[in-house]
This record gives structure tokens, C-alpha cells and sequence, in this order.
């Protein structure tokens, strides 16, 4: 065993790199302790400190280089000597050394244990069978990524932010997923019923399956010891090839406890409010530590207070004032796709305290704060839709700007108020990951000369932690930069300065055709040259295809380059579903069917074996159709005269209507060859945002048309037009923009309305957000598209002319082209046939198909019947 020589220099030995850890080290950095002294740190895992707070980003594709959180030359510019893959085993408190795995033995003068928290692994029979995982490093979630390519059904055991996070991920690896929770509802000590409730519906919607209020009592295994499923408390078993627990994580102080510090009950390093254990050369930070009031902090919040807490009193600044005895606990995550924040007293347990609630279960958004009874907001739980986490949490503590009823009205709903990041008082901590106040935001802006979001960002940290901050951190920039009459930089993301509204306008006028062209003409000159980003190549792929016919680009979505900037599902022309099959959604224009059709998709849907389903939007979708089978299904659909729906993109989906006049009663114009004809003439515009419609023979309003994009309305005199409606979480009534049209102008109404969004929307964003940002509005509007007052409705009405002229079907054009036909396998080691190691689960009363009907010599697939090489899949 070799033991280093002492140098005279102080030296600092940090135990752990995870995220804290690695705070710890910015922090020693920023107060000069680097240049004076010789940090030393052993790290557990093979790589430096990374971000475990996105950690399942790594399976929609992010890197572990791109999780890293050690700026490139960190270590090197401040000394600082990192041993990988080395963790300590020991600590000889008497002689002040720490002992390596690897037997390297370093003395010390101060000594900072961040071992942080290992996942806890309840005592279930089985659990060391082959197939069961832990979630908590890349290395558990190469592990599982690995596994589940045989596997088909998972079990998480947790229902907690973990627990959903690995459910998640569980889903995107295309398993069906069981989640078993011990706690009656998900996510039990962050939310309260209410919002578990809601919870609960969102995850199921996903097509996960729920477990609550049962625990894991034996996890079954095949005579070979490989996990077949799990035995539940209740008498149930369920069906498992792979068992995930993440149902907690436990302080990791076995360190801590074998060199004789003390450790609280429950686990974790006592430590005292400048974070030194019972012996004062060492200190304890982060999950690993249990703090003055007896709390063991599992959020990366608190630890880095910690951290900046150890930092300041072994810099020996700061020793009077800075402290840590107690830290807030408020969260705000996206699991699963659902928004889902905690702040203040989420429970409602102050004395006294009084509830106002916002609940929307067709939706799935549960608003509830919590109010003392001199208006004084204590708390709150969001779900669904957490926009206004990032205000309501700096309030927390004081008396809101506008009535609490307001505060949690969805914003299509909330009548204006003062809420905003103008109401914050500075003392308001807008980060609470980095502890950032607003006025430190302010500051940044005002006195450091910081001219965007990203250069604050820089300057404070704010926002550099778990993001929730980052909406009013935006708002509050551009707010301070706007106020001292700077130019806000509105650009659509790192890759373009301009936003997508001028980027329309570029390649409009410049007949800009690819991609790569725009952005090296165009793009941020530290972009051009390079791949851009996960933000502006759809939009750009949406802005080229609603332009193609007008400016010469021509093509197919998925030709060359344009298929590289799609989206997943436009990328195979179908919609991917959460068990990582696909839907084939026919066009039925109005929703009229001839019976000759509707056989053909009974035929296919049972030769494939696929679940179907009539629509909200009056037509039938079919599920569970792997890759391959993609162009078998759509050839023959094709050859019955069906086209694609354009469910996949961000374009019309359908129009919806009623009878009308041909059958109702009530009708006073046909509905249905209105809605047909808007349907054939809008089908496959690309826009920012799907596009839904509707046609009501009459104001009986049978076709929901006031919700909708664009709504019709019959009248006696004609024809009503409705704009900005939506469904959905924010629901909004639709504008009447004109009445009383004859069958042309409502049509070139719409021309101008469609082109007018198309053209000046911001990326992602409906029609109905669109409405309400625009400035002037439905007056606005109507002064643009029926009265012409920007002189641009000729130019509009030739865009959806040149459209209409253009339209060609996506999927009989994919058909009869052999490269296009290369994507659709599944399995390039195995094109022929589908991978014998994988089973068929039945779907809601989805019948397994006959395989011999997949490749009979009648179904028309233009060469699509055997596999080809080149999958990008």
C-alpha cells in the first residue's frame, strides 16, 4: 500500500463526484481555495460528475458527455486531482488519511464526504434474480437499455419522481409497464389525493399500468433464476420479463459510521449548520448527510447549499454568516410528459389553513393552493399544467397580487392580473436550485452588462440546475434588458438568431430549399457549418414543406435531407404508440365511408391484428402494427383508394361534421360536402401545430365547431366562421371572424387565415396561443385576412393555391419508391421475417395475427414484402 508524501501545502480531500460534489469544487474555485491549496478527489464511478437530475434523457438520446456537468479544463485549470473509478474504503481519523481502493492513500487537513445515496432495494424474495435493476448511474441504464431488447414487459417497484422516471424510460424502451406503489397514490409526499389522482389518470392515459397501495412480496423466476414476474400483497402476479426498483434512495454513510462519526437513526452524517461532522476536520454534504433539523435532503437543492455552505467556512469567509440548518423542499419535474410541482405546505398542514382548488379531470390538471387565512399563500401542488410554478413559489410566504382563485385558473380562463415577474419582490429566490434571487437577476443584467438569458445564466447559475426556473428566469431578462432599452435577442434557438416568423420570410423570399443552406447563410455564425439542433430542424422541415410547392422544393418528407429534420413520426408516416407499435390512420374526409372501404379496413385489421377504434374526429384508427408491417397494411389501403390521414404530423388531421341538411331535420345547409371539401383541400398543409376543424349545419352545434382551429358554422344566409378554438388542457371558445359567407368566400377566408398562422405562429404553438399573442388580437386579424389591410391577401391566397396544386399523398408516394421502403424494417439483422425472441402481448381484444397473411402474393406492396438493407430504425 503506497502512501503519498505530504506536501506543506493544505490539502482538501473530496470523497464522492456526483453533482454536489462537483458544486462543492466550483464553489472552493470561486473563493480561491484552488490556488492555495491541493484538492484531491476519489470518485466511485468511471466518469466525472454528470446530471443525474435528466438522467433519463439518456434514452431519448443524450449523451453521457452531454450530461456532463465539469466544464471542459476544470480540473486541469484549478489543479484539482481526480481519480476515476478509485472510491475510498477507508478513513483513519487519528493520523487524517483516507485510503483508495486502489490502495493509494492520501493525508488530509479537511476532508468532505459527498458519497451521496444508494437506491434501496426492499427485501423481496428474488430480487437478486437476473433481471432485476437499480436506477441511479449510466451504468444501471446501459444495463437495463441492454436487457430489455429481450424483453417485452417491465415492473417498476416505486411510485415516486424515480420510480415515474423509470416507468418512463421502461415505456420509451417499448415495454409494457406496470408501475407498484406501497403508498395509496403516486408521488405520495409530494402531492396530495387530489393531485395523485390526476396523476394517476394522466400515466394510465399513457398506457401504463398502475399499482397502487400494494407492495412486491416475491419476484418469480424461471428454473434458470431469470425473472418471469412478480407476486404482489394483494394475491395478484404480474407478468415481468425485467423488475426495476427504484422505490428510494438510502444515505451512504458506511464510511462515515466505520471511522467512528456519528450517524443520525435513520442514517446519515451528523452534521452541525456550517456542515462539519461531530469531528470538525471533516465535513458532510449532500444526500449523504442528515442535517440540523434531523432531515437527510434527497434534492439536489439543498445539497448544493450545503456545498456552498462546507466551501465558504474552509475558505474561512463567510463563517459567521453562512449556514445551512434547513432547506426547501418545493419541486418541479415533467414525468412521464406530465408537468408535476410541490411548494411550501403542498399538504395543507398549517393550522387554520384554507384550500383553493382547480380541478379538471377530462384534462387531467389539478391546481390546489394553500392559503392562510390573511390571504398569505403557504403552498401548493400543480399537476398538468405547471406554468405558474416558477411565480407562485417566490410568493410563497407573502400575499399574492391577484385573488388565489385567479392564480389557478388555466390561462385561457384567468381574467388579467398583476401575477408576473414584476410582482416578485427581489428578496424572491427565482432559482432555488443555486439560490438566486431576482435582484441577483436584476443585477446581472444591470451591473455585469449581461445581454441574454445565457450570459445570466453564466454570471448567476440561475437556471443551470433542474430548469423549472427557466420560463420566468426568460421573462425576467428580457423584462430588466427591455426596461434599459437593449435589443432581446427573441432568436428561435443557439443555431438562429432569427425567429421562426423570419425564418419563414428567408426562405419564402429567398426560395431557400434545404436545411443546410439556411443554416449556414443564416444560422448564428458559431452554428454554421454544423448539424444544428433538436429545435430548428423540425421547424425549419415545417416551414420548407408548407412552402415546397411555392418556392421549388418539391419532394417527398421523406427525400434526402428532409428526412433527416422529421420528428419520429413522420419519420415512418405513423404515429409511435407507447408499447413501440405504430397506427395507420386512413383520411375519411367528413367522416362519409362507402361500405366497400369500410370492409377493406376490417380486412386489414384482421389480418395484421390490429385494435381498432372509431374517433372524436370521425374516422376509424387502427393500432399495433410493427415497422415492417407499415407498408404491407398501407398498400393495400392504398390500393382501396385510402390515403394518409396525417396523424403523424404537424398538420390537418381531420374535419369534422355533422349530417347537415342532408339528414337532420335541424339543417339548414350540407355540413358534410363542406366538411369533405375543407378536409381535400387542407389535407397535408404542414403548419407549427396540428390543425383541427369542424363543420355544424346549424346552431345546434352537433360538430363541436367553437372548438376547433377553424370552425363552420351553418346559418340560413350562409356560412359562420370561427377561429383560435381549441380542446385540451387550456380549452378556448373559438372567434367568430366573419358570418353569413357564401360557399367562396368562407373558403378564401380560410386561405388567408391558415396561411396568414402559418406564417407568423411561433414554433409548437396552436391556434388558439397564437390568437392571444397576437398583438391587436381578433381585431388585428380581421383587419389582415377580410379586410386586406396589410395588402398580403393576394400573396396568401396563392400560397394555398400553390398547395392545393402540390398536394400528392405521402404514403402511395412512399410505396412506389424503393429507398423511402428501406426504413421500414425492424430489425436489420433479421429483415425477412419478424425477430423469433419476440412476443406478441394482445392489446384491448387485439387478436394475433396469422403471419401467413403478411406476405401473401394479393397484398399490393410495391416491393415492400421483403426487408431492405439500411434501416435507420
Amino acid at each position: 500500500m503506497a502512501t503519498e508524501r505530504t506536501t506543506p501545502r493544505e490539502t482538501i480531500v473530496l470523497v464522492g463526484h456526483g453533482m454536489v460534489g462537483q458544486r462543492f469544487l466550483e464553489e472552493l474555485a470561486d473563493r480561491g481555495v484552488t490556488e492555495r491549496a491541493r484538492i484531491v478527489v476519489l470518485c466511485e464511478e468511471p466518469r466525472p460528475a454528470y446530471d443525474r437530475v435528466h438522467l433519463t434523457s439518456y434514452f431519448s438520446g443524450t449523451t453521457p458527455e452531454q450530461l456532463s456537468m465539469v466544464e471542459d479544463g476544470f480540473m486541469e485549470r484549478h489543479g484539482i486531482e481526480l481519480h476515476l473509478g478509485d472510491p475510498a474504503v477507508a478513513v483513519d481519523r487519528a493520523a487524517r488519511t483516507v485510503t483508495a481502493r486502489s490502495g493509494l492513500t492520501v493525508g488530509y487537513d479537511t476532508l468532505v464526504l459527498a458519497t451521496g445515496s444508494y437506491p434501496f432495494v426492499p427485501p423481496v424474495p428474488g430480487s437478486e434474480a437476473e433481471g432485476c435493476f437499480v436506477y441511479r448511474t449510466i451504468e444501471d441504464l446501459t444495463a437495463i437499455e441492454d436487457y430489455a431488447k429481450g424483453a417485452t414487459t417491465g415492473v417498476v417497484v416505486g411510485g415516486g419522481l424515480l420510480g415515474l422516471e423509470a416507468a418512463g424510460a421502461l415505456s420509451g424502451l417499448r415495454l409494457a409497464t406496470h408501475i407498484v406503489e406501497f403508498n395509496a397514490r403516486l408521488m405520495a409526499i409530494q402531492v396530495d389525493e387530489g393531485g395523485g389522482a390526476a396523476l394517476r389518470r394522466k400515466v394510465e392515459e399513457l398506457g401504463l399500468t398502475v399499482h397502487t397501495g400494494v407492495a412486491g412480496e416475491e419476484i418469480t423466476t424461471t428454473e434458470g433464476g431469470v425473472v418471469s414476474g412478480m407476486r404482489l400483497s394483494d394475491g395478484s402476479v404480474l407478468e415481468a420479463d425485467l423488475v426495476v426498483f427504484s422505490a428510494g434512495v438510502r444515505p451512504r454513510d458506511q464510511l462515515a459510521r466505520e471511522s467512528g462519526l456519528e450517524v443520525g437513526d435513520r442514517g446519515g452524517v451528523v452534521i452541525d449548520e456550517r456542515c462539519r461532522t461531530t469531528d470538525p476536520h471533516v465535513y458532510a454534504v449532500g444526500e449523504c448527510a442528515r442535517a440540523v433539523d434531523g432531515m437527510v435532503y434527497g434534492l439536489v437543492a439543498p445539497g448544493y447549499e450545503m456545498a456552498a455552505t462546507a466551501a465558504a467556512h474552509i475558505a474561512e469567509q463567510g463563517a459567521d454568516s453562512a449556514s445551512f440548518t434547513s432547506a426547501d423542499t418545493s419541486t418541479k419535474l415533467k414525468l412521464l410528459g406530465v408537468d408535476v410541482a410541490s411548494f411550501g405546505d403542498a399538504h395543507g398542514a398549517s393550522e387554520g389553513c384554507l384550500d383553493v382548488v382547480y380541478s379538471d379531470s377530462r384534462a387531467g390538471v389539478y391546481k390546489k393552493l394553500v392559503m392562510a387565512q390573511d390571504g398569505t399563500l403557504l403552498g401548493g401542488v400543480l399537476v398538468g399544467d405547471a406554468d405558474s410554478y416558477g411565480l407562485l413559489r417566490p410568493l410563497t410566504g407573502s400575499v399574492p397580487p391577484a385573488p388565489p382563485e385567479q392564480l389557478v385558473l388555466p390561462a385561457g380562463l384567468a381574467p388579467p392580473t398583476a401575477l408576473g415577474p414584476s410582482a416578485l419582490p427581489d428578496s424572491a429566490t427565482i432559482c432555488n436550485c443555486h439560490n438566486v434571487t431576482k435582484g441577483s437577476v436584476r443585477a446581472a443584467v444591470t451591473e455585469h452588462s449581461c445581454g441574454s438569458v445565457p450570459e445570466v445564466k453564466k454570471c448567476t447559475k440561475a437556471g443551470t440546475g433542474c430548469g423549472s426556473c427557466l420560463k420566468v428566469l426568460t421573462q425576467l431578462v428580457n423584462e430588466e434588458l427591455a426596461a434599459g432599452g437593449a435589443t432581446i435577442d427573441q432568436g428561435l434557438c443557439g443555431c438562429f438568431g432569427h425567429t421562426r416568423q423570419e425564418l419563414y420570410e428567408i426562405v419564402l423570399a429567398l426560395r431557400v430549399t434545404s436545411y443546410q443552406e439556411l443554416l449556414d447563410g443564416h444560422g448564428r455564425p458559431e452554428a454554421r457549418g454544423g448539424d444544428g439542433c433538436e429545435i430548428c430542424k423540425p421547424t425549419v422541415a415545417s416551414i420548407i414543406a408548407s412552402l415546397a410547392p411555392t418556392i421549388g422544393a418539391g419532394g417527398h418528407v421523406l427525400d434526402g435531407e428532409q428526412a433527416a429534420l422529421q420528428d419520429t413520426n413522420d419519420h415512418f408516416l405513423a404515429n409511435l404508440q407507447r408499447n413501440g407499435s405504430y397506427s395507420i390512420v386512413p383520411r375519411v374526409p367528413g367522416g362519409e365511408i362507402s361500405p366497400e372501404k369500410l370492409i377493406v379496413i376490417g380486412e386489414v385489421a384482421r389480418d395484421f391484428g390490429l385494435y381498432t377504434k372509431i374517433t372524436g374526429g370521425q374516422r376509424i384508427d387502427l393500432f399495433g402494427a410493427r415497422v415492417d408491417q407499415l407498408p404491407a397494411i398501407w398498400g393495400r389501403l392504398v390500393a382501396a383508394g385510402f390515403e394518409s390521414g396525417h396523424a403523424y404530423g404537424k398538420s390537418l388531421r381531420t374535419v369534422k361534421s355533422c349530417v347537415g341538411s342532408t339528414w337532420c331535420r335541424y339543417g339548414v345547409q350540407d355540413s358534410v360536402r363542406m366538411a369533405i371539401d375543407l378536409e381535400l383541400r387542407y389535407r397535408g398543409l404542414r403548419s407549427p401545430h396540428k390543425l383541427k376543424s369542424a363543420v355544424s349545419g346549424c346552431a345546434r352545434e352537433c360538430a363541436e365547431a367553437q372548438s376547433k382551429d377553424f370552425g363552420v358554422i351553418a346559418t340560413a344566409n350562409g356560412w359562420n366562421l370561427y377561429v383560435g378554438g381549441n380542446g385540451g388542457a387550456t380549452p378556448r371558445h373559438a372567434d367568430l371572424l366573419a358570418q353569413d359567407l357564401s360557399d367562396a368566400e368562407l373558403v378564401r377566408l380560410i386561405d388567408r387565415f391558415l396561411m396568414f398562422y402559418i406564417r407568423t405562429a411561433d414554433r409548437l404553438e396552436r391556434t388558439s396561443v397564437w390568437l392571444e399573442r397576437l398583438e391587436g388580437g381578433l381585431d388585428h386579424l380581421k383587419d389582415v385576412v377580410v379586410h386586406d389591410s396589410l395588402g398580403i391577401c393576394d400573396e396568401l391566397e396563392a400560397l394555398m393555391a400553390a398547395h392545393v396544386a402540390g398536394y400528392r399523398d405521402e404514403w402511395a408516394e412512399a410505396l412506389n419508391d424503393p429507398e423511402k421502403l428501406r426504413r421500414f424494417v425492424s430489425f436489420v439483422n433479421a429483415p425477412d421475417a419478424p425477430d423469433p425472441t419476440v412476443r406478441f402481448v394482445a392489446e384491448r381484444d387485439q387478436h394475433k395475427p396469422d403471419l401467413t397473411l403478411l406476405s401473401g402474393p394479393d397484398i399490393p406492396v410495391r416491393g415492400a414484402d421483403r426487408a431492405l438493407e439500411g434501416s435507420t430504425h
